[in-house]
């Protein structure tokens, strides 16, 4: 078995991890733009080799984990490459901008258009873990698209490291990650932000940073080189998303300004089924 990978990174790397877990006598390559990640991710084992895309012509798996823009411009030229037995995946956290790309592609039967639900605040090959896509959701767009016995492949693969699939039209996976991944992101570097301006005359306001903060702000450490894309792409629906959560911040700034504190508890008394939710996907986890 040949996989490769393109992008070492997290998501990239983890997969490359389970894989190889999985599939002792499997060859990982790895192919980046980054010669120090390359390295980096020979010396930690989460890849055996270097490559370029032309060598993926043989190859049975390519895993595409790069930012969303560079995706729309790799990925084509991967397909260009692929025997017709290669399925290739893209994890990115947009799909309908990278659907549309390859649509008349003459090879669109061998892609699989993906978003693993998984991951972490850090980046590059030394962020990647084994066991990262256990109990996590991956979401699958156009599968009609794939040819039946590579989709077969891919899937038993997902499923295989632990991933549960679900599956989605890919404007409605970027309308709901919109909000609860895009805006979460949004509304860590924002508050990251806020802190940072004030912590400029108050020194001793990170002494006082409990856990609260520091798990509210976790997702402000991501790579903004992946995020920046992630918004341009998704751009309609996060300036959406924002719409709505700005106005409930100015209402709830209303109501503290009106000294109105019974609607302030009844507005988190409200929310705090969000618990409920949370537990309910747990538990089907």
């Amino acid at each position: 078995m040949k996989i490769y990978i393109i992008g070492i990174g997290l998501i990239g790397g983890s997969m490359a991890l389970d894989i190889k877990k999985l599939h002792p006598e499997a060859t990982v390559y790895g192919i980046d733009s980054n010669e120090n990640h390359l390295q980096e991710a020979l010396v930690l084992g989460v890849v055996d080799a270097g490559a370029s895309i032309e060598d993926v012509v043989d190859a049975d798996f390519v895993i595409l984990s790069v930012p969303v823009d560079v995706a729309l411009v790799v990925l084509p030229k991967v397909l260009d490459v692929v025997g017709k037995n290669t399925i290739v995946f893209e994890v990115g956290s947009t799909k309908a901008p990278i659907c549309e790309a390859v649509s008349n592609h003459p090879k669109r039967r061998n892609f699989i258009a993906t978003h693993p639900i998984a991951g972490t605040e850090f980046s590059g090959p030394s962020a990647a873990i084994k066991g990262l896509f256990e109990g996590k959701t991956n979401i699958i767009c156009e599968v009609e698209r794939t040819a039946f016995k590579l989709q077969e492949r891919a899937l038993d693969l997902f499923k295989s490291i632990g991933m549960r699939i679900r599956y989605m039209d890919p404007n409605a996976h970027d309308k709901h990650i919109a909000y609860v991944s895009h805006l979460s992101h949004i509304s860590a570097f924002m508050l990251g932000k806020t802190v940072i301006n004030k912590e400029k005359d108050e020194q001793d306001i990170f002494d006082m940073a409990g856990s609260g903060f520091e798990s509210t702000v976790r997702l402000a450490k991501s790579s903004p080189a992946m995020w920046t894309p992630i918004f341009k792409q998704n751009k309609i629906q996060v300036v959406e998303t924002l719409e709505e959560y700005i106005s409930n911040l100015s209402h709830f700034k209303d109501l503290l300004v009106n000294d109105d504190y019974d609607a302030i508890f009844e507005e988190m008394e409200s929310v705090n089924r969000i618990k409920e939710i949370l537990n309910g996907m747990h538990a089907k986890t």
